[in-house]
């Protein structure tokens, strides 16, 4: 079983970066498909980007293309999430989560295929 803690979350300003880390321990972290979701206030938790075992497949929303980057370091059992030009529909709590159901070659884009779920961590773009 791994657990998962999110850090790296805060205020900024809209335009600018910032970066989202998520510390796993326990189990195999290279076996595991790793995503980001996020919630707004009364909202549901959506999906946000996946990177498969390798870090090779990577899937993204459409709302975060072209501007958030999910990446990880196996050898640092680390997934990031790599936030550019952000907005103040980007306000959420992120969470970073985990699932060993699938191959390499998934993309697992839905909540219930995810099994472990980090508490998140508070971003809050001001415009």
């Amino acid at each position: 079983q791994v657990q998962l803690v999110e850090s790296g979350g805060g205020t900024v300003q809209a335009g600018d970066s910032l970066r989202l880390s998520c510390a796993a321990s326990g189990g195999t972290f290279s076996r595991y498909h790793m995503g980001w979701f996020r919630q707004a206030p009364g909202k549901e938790r959506e999906f946000v980007a996946t990177a498969s075992w390798s870090g090779g497949n990577t899937d993204y929303a459409d709302s975060v293309k072209g501007r958030f980057t999910i990446s990880r370091d196996n050898a640092k059992n680390t997934v990031y999430l790599q936030m550019n030009s952000v907005k103040a529909e980007d306000t959420a709590v992120y969470y970073c989560a985990a699932t060993d159901r699938y191959s390499d070659y998934a993309t697992p884009r839905r909540r219930l295929q995810y099994d472990y779920w980090g508490q998140g961590t508070q971003v809050t773009v001001s415009s």
